[in-house]
């Protein structure tokens, strides 16, 4: 499958000849929420043993569902296709309150590794529904997480689908409007999109905290800040990955002259590199950090063996395993924390 790509409309000019190099974004790769969501299904498929029933990936990265499906883990579209009485695990991007009740009705054990961020936004619908706001959420149409969270309060929700939606929102009170977002978008886009909002509702309230996530925002701008260096930007994630996505548009909006979005070194064109002084590398959320080594060992064959770090920020940030699954490894003597083979 070919790469995607984004290229401005006009590339400039070619800077000076330079030293080959990488400039290596920092933060990137896996985040809390997807490491958590991996070392569930790994802790669950050595406790259970296999089959573990997974619905929907995940997370959205090829390699992770790849081999995890090699280890027995079996993922289904919807949770009928799971047998009644087996075990099955919600994925990191959520699932809407039906989604457990079809679980309840066909006996089914859940592990639910919905993102602990994900979860806050789903408990921000639930709570301003409850005191009769629209609320705006602002996300991608069909996108796990914006349907999940929808199925929180379907009466109450509407979705924004970027800046050129703003025009077709109807609310019933422009005093009682709210604004969520999905946790993975360009920070630039949604804020766009709600000054936008904004000027249609001037009462329009912001969410508690910020929804869209650390990691994302984190990623965001560590390729703002290499991308006017960066002649190249290669961004490892998959083409569901909507915060991998991001990373190339933010790249070219922000300096880089051309950016792809590849799974595998294995996908990069040579071609690319033509002219090529310096190449930006990153990853996006759901990515291990095996893929971009990958990478940089590509690269470097290729005479691109320095590799600069930009470093943006430094990330601690550690999620507990879902409480199902922590209960049942404690029971059985086993450890409840641990980090993923692939992180």
């Amino acid at each position: 499958m070919g790469a995607v790509t984004v290229q401005p409309e006009d590339s400039g000019t070619p800077t000076a000849l330079k030293t080959k190099r990488v400039l290596l974004a920092a933060p990137r790769g896996y985040c809390a929420g997807v490491d958590r969501a991996v070392v569930a299904v790994e802790k669950a498929l050595d406790l259970y043993g296999p089959p573990v029933y997974v619905r929907k990936e995940i997370v959205h990265n090829k390699h992770v569902v790849q081999t995890l499906q090699a280890r027995g883990a079996i993922f289904v579209d919807e949770t009928v296709e799971v047998p009644e009485g087996e075990t099955v695990i919600f994925s990191a991007h959520g699932v809407a309150p039906v989604v457990h009740e079809e679980a309840a009705a066909r006996q089914l054990k859940t592990i639910d590794a919905t993102c602990p961020l994900v979860t806050k936004v789903h408990h921000e619908a639930k709570r301003f529904a409850a005191t009769d706001f629209d609320i705006l959420l602002i996300g991608h149409e069909g996108h796990e997480e914006v349907i999940g969270t929808s199925g929180e309060a379907p009466d109450h929700i509407h979705l924004v689908d970027g800046p050129g939606d703003v025009p077709n929102v109807v609310v019933r009170d422009p005093e009682k409007v709210v604004w969520l977002s999905q946790t993975t978008l360009s920070v630039d886009e949604t804020m766009e999109t709600v000054r936008r909002l904004r000027e249609r509702f001037p009462a329009l309230q912001d969410p508690p905290s910020d929804d869209i996530c650390y990691a994302t925002q984190n990623r965001q701008a560590a390729v703002k800040k290499l991308a006017p260096d960066a002649d190249l930007m290669i961004v490892v994630g998959s083409r569901n990955s909507s915060n991998s996505v991001r990373l190339v548009e933010v790249a070219v909006e922000h300096g880089a002259k051309a950016g792809y979005l590849v799974d595998y070194a294995a996908e990069i064109d040579e071609a690319w590199l033509e002219g090529v002084d310096s190449v930006g590398v990153t990853s996006g959320a759901s990515v291990p950090e095996l893929l971009v080594r990958d990478v940089l060992s590509w690269l470097a064959e290729r005479g691109y063996a320095e590799v600069q770090e930009v470093t943006t920020a430094e990330e601690s940030l550690v999620f507990s395993l879902p409480r199902e699954l922590r209960t049942d490894l404690k029971a059985a003597g086993l450890a409840t924390t641990g980090t993923s083979d692939h992180a």
